[in-house]
């Protein structure tokens, strides 16, 4: 199943190669518009690291009920 650091890991080299060709279609200079497109995805790593970080996940659901004594 992909997940959402699968993507982020595809759309790293999609967003610095993919916006920088654009751009470079559109009539915008390679020297800008390589810079312009690794903004990009930086923001996208940037977001991965700290905005929706791995750590959120709870390690265990916690129980409504306390737990039972073995004796």
């Amino acid at each position: 199943m992909t997940g959402y650091y699968d993507i982020v890991l595809g759309l790293i080299p999609v967003a610095l190669l993919g916006i920088t060709a654009a751009l470079t279609v559109v009539g915008i200079s390679l020297t800008a518009a390589v810079p312009i497109g690794s903004v990009v995805a930086m923001a996208i790593i940037g977001h991965a690291m700290f905005v929706n970080t791995p750590a959120d996940v709870p390690d265990e659901p916690q129980s409504a009920r306390p737990p039972m004594n073995a004796d």
